[in-house]
């Protein structure tokens, strides 16, 4: 699961690259058609890239606490499976007068 994860935020970083790089070609047509300025342009592209690492990091911390959410839940249902188990085993403990011995211990 783990390294689902790391895919899925890596694929993620990928598309801001691509997303960043695609917003800089596009504005350097911009420039060359004298739509804006260099200036312009590269405070853009650093305001298009801020954006975009701000919502790789917004996402990140959601799914940080979808994980978080997930693992509590799956560890509040192990600790009850264990505690019916623990109970079916006293419940047959005492149906047979006792604990029994580890197999392979008489």
């Amino acid at each position: 699961m783990i390294d689902l994860i790391k895919k899925t935020l890596l694929a993620g970083v990928g598309a801001a690259i691509v997303t960043k790089e695609k917003a800089e070609h596009a504005l350097q047509d911009y420039v060359k058609q004298g739509k804006v300025s260099a200036a312009d342009a590269r405070a853009m592209a650093e305001r298009i890239a801020e954006q975009g690492r701000k919502e790789f990091d917004d996402m990140s911390d959601q799914l940080g606490a979808r994980i978080r959410d997930y693992t509590q839940r799956a560890d509040a249902a192990t600790l009850e499976r264990i505690a019916a188990l623990e109970q079916r085993v006293q419940a047959l403990e005492a149906r047979t007068g006792g604990a029994t011995p580890p197999p392979g211990q008489s």
